[in-house]
């Protein structure tokens, strides 16, 4: 149960993460140093910071391995906001790949649960 909610807090922080690229996006599409602009990119430097935090507090629960092999999950959400926010066309090799990605996520942190039960 505690690994569940360490990996449930790790992918909230992941998403939190990919959001940063739509605010990235947006801030592209303003004037350089436009209002709109500076809270963007400002507010893509907050997630980050808060991102940063995050992340030292799931490497004191987690594998760097583990957690790390997680963040392939950003592909999914970049497709979810790019389509969603962006009307982003998402091509089936696209989808193809994201799931490539994930099921690779699934069984690298399938294989470190065995590997810890056979360990202690």
């Amino acid at each position: 149960m505690k690994n569940a909610r360490v990996f449930l807090a790790l992918h909230l922080l992941l998403l939190l993460f990919s959001f940063t690229t739509v605010l990235s996006k947006l801030a592209a599409g303003e004037e350089f140093l436009s209002p709109r602009f500076c809270l963007f990119f400002g507010g893509e430097f907050v997630l980050l910071g808060i991102y940063a935090l995050g992340w030292q507090q799931i490497l004191k629960r987690l594998p760097l391995t583990v957690a790390y092999t997680n963040k392939a999950v950003t592909l999914l959400w970049s497709l979810v906001f790019g389509a969603l926010l962006f009307h982003e066309t998402v091509s089936v090799r696209q989808i193809a790949g994201c799931a490539l990605a994930i099921a690779g996520v699934v069984l690298f942190v399938r294989a470190d649960g065995e590997e810890g039960q056979h360990d202690g």
